[in-house]
């Protein structure tokens, strides 16, 4: 048998179909656990596997996609992972299919959410899957399949799980919405970043939805990635019929489909729920005819794209100019550096939130003094940013433990600040970026200290380039500082910097970043000088500044640079500039400008900052008025921002505001903005429950009021809420009851895997209106519908809302929900219906 790394390469590669409705059909019960089966019916799974074979599949998916420690104790868990590799290599013997057969270790996701938005650390997670991970490695998987995942952060977990516990490849799919993101955000482009980054040896997509519905998704990764892509599509969209779960997209149609996607390059092609061997055989018979054709047209090549990412999206390097805020840094600031001292988060929160309203694209985290503990503060301090700004991040040390802890912690695929030509900070940089992932920050100098001529700096950019190769990390992950020095030291310093730009950039093909303020340290009116430099530069082909957003000069020349490079469509974003532009002047002063603060660029070691703005008061918007959102609490929620909006509340409580006339003129108003940019999808999840999150804090110092006004009473109603038996995915489940609670229910929550009996008596017990069921995987759907049945038996006038990543509203009509919500907000707004809130 062949490594399936080197088997891609001129092949396209089968994967198997759907699992959970063909053991349905065998007799799987509402609630029973599939994993089981390896133990109690191994000839059962040992059939339906060699059916994929049979039908053309080069890779079985081993039964153990919820095989993980949440749900097994070790003894039974190891007997599942072995029981079910055992059965799937029978499976591999019985057919007589000629074609290479691999088997995957399947792992889908916990079905928990990671901090900060729920309750599980990131490192916690980690240690679930690595312990599927040993297993299956030690029972002989010969590869490594994590699917159906709908959250980049645990996504990671689950691929640096099987990376730091195994050497099997690895593929990675993950669940899109109808929006073309993940549950908490993603984008394709934002996955592939962060997948790519950290090694994944196949990525691409599967579950969800039908192949039609996929498309952009999949045209997204073919345009982006450099290895090999995955689809593994729904046959189409569920509905029931005579209690059955039934697809609309049939074998003939799905095959022709996935033969349109294998010509635009998708290179591994397979099924997830609904399909069956007839569709994996249609699907062979007609792309296997011309696989050589198609690989020959197709070829998997690496992109040289250069892209960085957050928990939401991409930044990509290329024509148009990328702005990394400077201001989360100490140099030069006595403020922040009181803030690090103090753990003042929401100080540094409102630097970050203040550059991200100010058109940075990226955000510079340094938080280096001597006197803290910098491996925990740069930590918490990624953790916190990443919690409510959604623009990727540089993470700026010089201590090597301090860059792993927050590499490993940070979701999506970071700037690394940084590198340079010296042999013992190669040694220490590049296998973690190699690890982690992340675009690395490269610096001209070396052992001798910054060289005073270009040749020297491009000299030492090539030596970088040598040293990066030996780890994996290429040429596009790799950002050269060529180092902006001070003119008024040296008036030849910026032709050096500029000239040795421009050699990286054009010759060698990489992109650049400089700290610009630099270059203007010592002299008067800095901000002449430094925009200046700004524009020489882009124009020498710079593709990144680390520099002060809220400076006028600079983001003048931004825009005008972007203009006339006919970067900017219809000049759009130059127009919406100018129309806020402030000329500087005796009266007006300096406008919107403020002084150049700087940063010694990547090393963080610059000099001559001013102090330039302030972080986030309690009660004050980030430019110390109320801003759009009318008042300092509705803006504190919709930031996310937790301690202020409990302090705000608490400072209203105590300037004689009644409770709820702030729940109801503040807190619900505040919620009901982010519900709407969310179902605008203007904002994502991630938001939306940092949003609750803080509100939750303000209810607290409402509560805390209340109770010395019984009389008072902010509840809409009761809700009861369940994962429906059998399944123990509790994400939705947690994110509505965190919304309904905020808008004022009392929610009644059973939990994961309840009974319908159980739900029953609840419902009865609390004399709740309104019934939340939620089910993530097909097999467990039977047991919602039948919760349903016996609660429209046993109290009729309550009404059910469903939800859940296989249902439609089809779906739901037909197993008797009065109401099918596709997020939270959805049941949010039905809830207040019902209750005529």
């Amino acid at each position: 048998m062949s490594d399936i790394r080197e088997y891609l390469k001129d092949h396209i590669l089968y994967l198997d179909g759907g699992m959970g409705t063909l053991l349905q059909k065998r007799g799987l019960k509402p609630g029973e656990l599939p994993e089981r089966w390896n133990i109690t019916h191994p000839e059962i799974i040992t059939e339906l596997q060699k059916g994929y074979f049979d039908a053309g599949s080069n890779v079985i998916y081993a039964n153990t996609f919820g095989a993980n420690s949440l749900k097994f104790d070790d003894e039974e868990l190891t007997a599942i992972i072995h029981g079910a590799l055992d059965v799937a290599r029978a499976a591999r013997e019985q057919s007589k299919a000629t074609q290479e057969k691999f088997i995957a270790l399947d792992i889908g996701p916990m079905g928990r959410l990671l901090k900060p938005y729920g309750d599980m650390d990131f490192d916690e997670a980690v240690e679930v899957y690595a312990k599927t991970v040993r297993i299956g490695s030690k029972y002989g998987a010969d590869l490594i399949c994590i699917e159906t995942m709908n959250d980049s952060y645990d996504t990671k977990a689950a691929l640096l799980a099987a990376k730091e516990n195994s050497d099997l490849p690895v593929f990675v799919t993950n669940a899109y919405g109808e929006d073309g993101k993940l549950m908490t955000g993603a984008s394709p482009a934002a996955m592939i970043a962060m997948l790519e980054g950290m090694h994944a040896d196949a990525i691409g997509a599967n579950c969800s939805l039908g192949p039609v519905q996929l498309r952009g998704v999949v045209e997204e990764y073919v345009k982006y990635a450099s290895v090999p892509v995955i689809l593994k599509p729904n046959a189409g969209l569920p509905r029931s019929v005579d209690g059955e779960t039934v697809y609309d997209v049939m074998p003939d149609e799905f095959s022709s489909i996935m033969q349109e996607y294998a010509d635009m390059g998708v290179r591994v092609l397979g099924g997830c729920c609904g399909t069956t061997p007839d569709y994996i055989r249609a699907t062979v018979d007609k792309t296997l005819p011309d696989m050589a054709k198609t690989i020959e047209k197709n070829p998997v090549t690496d992109k040289e794209i250069t892209i960085i990412s957050s928990y939401t999206h991409a930044v990509e390097f290329n024509d148009s100019p990328v702005l990394i805020g400077e201001r989360i840094n100490p140099t030069g600031k006595k403020r922040f550096k009181q803030a690090l001292r103090d753990e003042d988060i929401d100080y540094i929160l409102g630097e970050g939130l203040k550059q991200q309203d100010a058109g940075a694209h990226v955000l510079d985290v340094n938080v280096g003094l001597p006197e803290i503990d910098e491996p925990a503060l740069l930590d918490k301090v990624t953790c916190e940013l990443q919690a409510i700004i959604d623009l990727p991040l540089q993470i700026d040390t010089t201590d090597p433990v301090a860059m792993e802890r927050a590499l490993r912690h940070y979701n999506g695929k970071p700037l690394i600040n940084s590198v340079n030509g010296k042999q013992a900070v190669m040694d220490e940089v590049f296998p973690l970026a190699a690890k982690y992932g992340g675009l690395v920050v490269a610096l001209t100098l070396d052992e001798d200290g910054i060289p005073d001529t270009s040749c020297k700096r491009v000299e030492i950019a090539r030596k970088i380039i040598d040293e990066a190769a030996k780890y994996g990390i290429k040429p596009k992950d790799l950002l050269f500082d060529t180092l902006a020095m001070t003119i008024s030291a040296d008036t030849g310093a910026a032709l050096a910097t500029l000239q040795s730009l421009h050699i990286i950039r054009k010759e060698l093909g990489c992109h650049t970043s400089l700290g610009v303020s630099n270059i203007s340290f010592g002299l008067p009116q800095r901000e002449l000088v430094t925009s200046t430099f700004f524009a020489l530069a882009l124009e020498e082909g710079l593709s990144a500044a680390i520099m002060n957003p809220h400076s006028q000069e600079m983001m003048k020349v931004y825009h005008t640079y972007r203009a006339l490079h006919d970067l900017d469509e219809n000049c759009m974003d130059y127009i919406e500039f100018a129309q806020n532009y402030v000329p500087a002047g005796p009266a007006g002063g300096n406008g919107a400008g403020t002084a150049a603060g700087g940063t010694a660029g990547a090393s963080g070691a610059g000099a001559g900052t001013s102090e330039g703005g302030s972080g986030l008061a309690s009660g004050q918007a980030t430019d110390g008025s109320k801003d759009e959102y009318g008042s300092p609490l509705k803006r504190a929620i919709v930031k996310g921002l937790k301690e202020q909006a409990a302090n705000i509340t608490r400072d209203l409580i105590s300037k004689g505001n009644a409770s709820l006339e702030i729940v109801n003129d503040e807190i619900i108003p505040a919620l009901d903005i982010v519900g709407q940019g969310f179902e605008a999808k203007k904002m994502y999840l991630p938001q939306l429950l940092m949003s609750a999150e803080a509100s939750q804090c303000a209810f607290e110092v409402i509560k805390e009021d209340m109770a010395s006004h019984p009389g008072e009473a902010v509840s809409r109603g009761k809700f009861v809420i369940a994962t429906v038996h059998g399944d123990i995915h509790d994400i939705g489940k947690n994110i509505v009851k965190l919304i309904m609670e905020n808008y004022g229910f009392e929610v009644y929550d059973l939990g994961k895997d309840v009974p319908p009996e159980d739900v029953v008596k609840e419902a009865e017990r609390t004399g709740a209106p309104i019934v939340g069921l939620s089910a993530l995987m097909t097999t467990t759907v039977p047991a919602m519908e039948e919760t349903i049945k016996l609660l429209k038996e046993k109290l009729p006038e309550v009404k059910t809302v469903v939800g859940g990543a296989v249902l439609t509203q089809e779906y739901a009509d037909a197993i008797g929900a009065d109401f099918y919500a596709k997020d939270a907000m959805a049941t949010v707004r039905y809830a207040l219906e019902v209750v005529g809130g």
